[in-house]
């Protein structure tokens, strides 16, 4: 349940923004929660022709929300596929570079500064002291430097975070997640989740737990954790014979490639403060029924959480952080065949993934999907 407020903090941090490509608007709320854990990433012009959009729900703190969404875009960048064109591999190492990053020295430093005060003095002190190692200071894979110092064993974060992301280059969309947090695309009206709730009761979820040593006890990971995939928790990644995409909690995303087309409305990321109060159905059409009459999509995001903050914590629903990010296509992509638009009435549809989120275009017509419930 988490520790609650005596009252709820209705306090936003709203944003909009917009290039050739898109609009977007976000808004996140600290709400009853006594911390706000959420974090995200909006980046219309990560590069002149892609945009980047995120969604990190953070559980146990917030420092490992907020260290994705300072690093997890840049790593993206970085990855030598993201330069040949291939983002789908480029954001599935980049999930997994997160919790190395995380580890050692330098690790404990960042998510100290990204910490509370005290926390935060220390890891600048730290910084000034320490400084990173000489000749194999630049780690193989990118620029993160590896420094010596009295955490360098330091095995990572025992706290978490989801990373539910989206990024459009041309009439390419490529969504990843790891977590509950979700993504949805509206065609014409339609609801389409583009991600899968990463829940522990999942059949291949809990294989895999199992697998590696772990139990699912009242639908949580060894009887704490509601989610079956996230980055950080590294007390459930300590099986040293297992690979990292198969330890009790992995940060393996599961990954969709989705062609755009002319009857794609808008996409929506939303950690699950969000969806646990309104189905995708629900989301989309309230948000359509806003767009008749309001174009600024930060204050629609404002509303939605408004909408779903509960009364009281009598019931934990409606009383978690909550953070969205609504972004809205600009029309300058094909239209979409007839195969294309067959689809179910009033569902809203799950995009069919590889258990283990090995990378899979998704269909054209986003359907022969299963329904998820509304």
């Amino acid at each position: 349940m988490g520790i609650y407020l005596s009252t709820p903090k209705t306090e936003k941090f709203s944003e909009d923004g917009e290039n050739d490509r898109v609009r977007y608007g976000l808004s996140s709320m600290q709400g009853w929660r006594a911390a706000m854990e959420d974090a995200h990433a909006a980046y219309p012009d990560l590069d002149e022709s892609t945009s980047f959009f995120g969604v990190y729900d953070g559980h146990g703190g917030k420092v490992v929300a907020k260290f994705c969404a300072k690093y997890l875009h840049q790593q993206v960048l970085k990855h030598e596929a993201y330069a040949t064109g291939d983002i789908g591999a480029s954001v599935h190492r980049a999930f997994f570079r997160m919790d190395e990053m995380m580890r050692g020295q330098r690790g404990w430093r960042e998510l100290a500064i990204l910490g509370d005060k005290i926390d935060k003095f220390t890891g600048m002190i730290e910084g000034l002291i320490w400084s990173p190692k000489g000749g194999e200071g630049i780690d193989q894979d990118d620029d993160w430097a590896i420094e010596e110092g009295p955490h360098s064993d330091f095995s990572g974060p025992t706290s978490g975070s989801t990373a539910c992301v989206a990024i459009l280059r041309n009439n390419q969309l490529v969504v990843a997640n790891a977590g509950d947090s979700r993504c949805v695309i509206s065609r014409k009206g339609q609801a389409y989740n583009l991600s899968r709730d990463h829940k522990p009761d999942l059949e291949a979820e809990k294989e895999r737990i199992l697998k590696a040593g772990g139990f699912i006890h009242a639908g949580r990971v060894n009887g704490s954790l509601n989610l079956s995939r996230a980055i950080g928790d590294m007390e459930f990644k300590k099986n040293k014979l297992l690979p990292a995409e198969k330890q009790t909690v992995s940060a393996n995303p599961d990954i969709n490639t989705v062609e755009l087309c002319d009857d794609d409305d808008f996409l929506v990321l939303a950690c699950d403060g969000i969806w646990d109060c309104m189905s995708s159905q629900m989301l989309v059409d309230f948000i359509h029924e806003q767009l008749r009459s309001e174009t600024k999509l930060s204050v629609i995001c404002e509303r939605i959480l408004d909408r779903c903050l509960a009364p009281s914590t009598a019931t934990g629903e409606g009383c978690d952080n909550m953070t969205m990010i609504l972004v809205q296509f600009k029309k300058s992509i094909k239209s979409a065949s007839p195969a294309e638009l067959q689809s179910s009435h009033s569902k809203s549809v799950d995009i069919k993934s590889k258990p283990e989120g090995g990378q899979e275009k998704a269909v054209a017509a986003i359907g022969g999907a299963t329904k998820s419930s509304t």
